[in-house]
């Protein structure tokens, strides 16, 4: 029973949200085996976003069904004012279901979306929204230069080659460095990277109206207009993982361009990548141990891995 008045009655105004909404997708259902050190990565990612975002932004964390020590994390992160709208699902819906909320959720007109280990360095997000607001029928914006499949960006080509106020340029701009870096953070080796650096298509660069750009996108990391993502609503994937380049699809096909920075301005951090040297002094690995030597032998490690695939299916699966 209530007494009174409501004191909200007498509030005359309420916040408002900014017009980008930033979007980390997290998910850590452990802290052991393949997520020992997710922990950690999370927070250089969230770090990164706090230091190194140069326009107003509200930060929005969906977190997937992860463990409560994770959880505690992002609620006391949120206490602290460093998270603005949080999100706890109790079950993990796959990629695919938690795009369906973030989309739809995000108060911001943009939305920077990003898996949970992505880096970012300074200026990744105005430089991410000029492309994103030069470029008519920008459909995904990644805050890194790298070379994709050329099936998911057609319609891209389509629209520069057929526009005369486009710079189109076909070459190897794309400096090896850059190109391995992010490479071998997906878990490629050194020597494949380089095949395919060599022998590849090359890199794809356009100029419009004084804006940059590289031709391509990736689902990781992307920023876009609300409008323009709620369109491909729902996602209805029926594995956790393994189908999300159905949004790199949608795009495309529906005719909306593709583009990545012309810079390097954020980083996977899979398979502990090269990172600034102020990332990389929180990502210590050292050499390894003999014991480490030793569960890295292929008899011992694939059967390890595979007593660990079950143990995971058991409890997640």
């Amino acid at each position: 029973m209530r007494k009174g008045q409501n004191p909200a009655k007498f509030i005359n105004q309420v916040a408002k949200p900014e017009n980008v909404t930033v979007a980390v997708l997290n998910y850590i259902p452990f802290v052991s085996g393949f997520y020992e050190k997710m922990p950690e990565v999370l927070k250089l990612c969230l770090n990164s976003i706090w230091d190194n975002t140069d326009v107003p932004y509200d930060l929005m964390v969906f977190d997937n069904g992860s463990c409560q020590e994770v959880k505690d994390f992002l609620v006391q992160a949120q206490d602290q004012g460093k998270i603005q709208y949080l999100i706890l699902s109790e079950k993990n819906l796959g990629k695919g279901g938690a795009w369906n909320i973030i989309f739809d959720a995000a108060p911001g007109e943009i939305i920077a979306y990003t898996d949970n280990d992505a880096y970012f360095y300074p200026g990744w997000l105005s430089k991410s929204l000029q492309i994103l607001e030069a470029y008519p029928r920008a459909g995904m914006v990644t805050s890194r230069p790298f070379r994709t499949k050329e099936e998911l960006y057609t319609k891209t080509i389509e629209w520069a080659e057929t526009n005369p106020e486009v710079t189109f340029e076909k070459g190897r701009f794309l400096p090896w460095e850059i190109y391995r870096d992010f490479a071998m953070s997906l878990g490629t080796s050194e020597e494949q990277a380089r095949e395919w650096f060599e022998t590849g298509v090359g890199d794809i660069r356009l100029t419009y109206q004084g804006v940059c750009a590289f031709v391509g996108a990736s689902h990781w990391q992307f920023v876009s207009r609300k409008s323009i993502l709620k369109e491909f609503l729902p996602f209805d994937m029926t594995r956790p993982m393994g189908q999300v380049r159905m949004l790199d699809e949608r795009i495309n096909q529906s005719g909306y361009l593709r583009l990545m920075t012309s810079e390097p301005l954020a980083q996977n951090m899979s398979n502990e990548p090269k990172l600034q040297p102020d990332a990389i002094k929180n990502l210590e690995t050292g050499g390894l141990s003999f014991k480490k030597r030793v569960a890295n032998t292929p008899l011992i490690k694939n059967t390890l891995l595979a007593v660990y695939n079950q143990i995971f299916k058991l409890y997640y699966g």
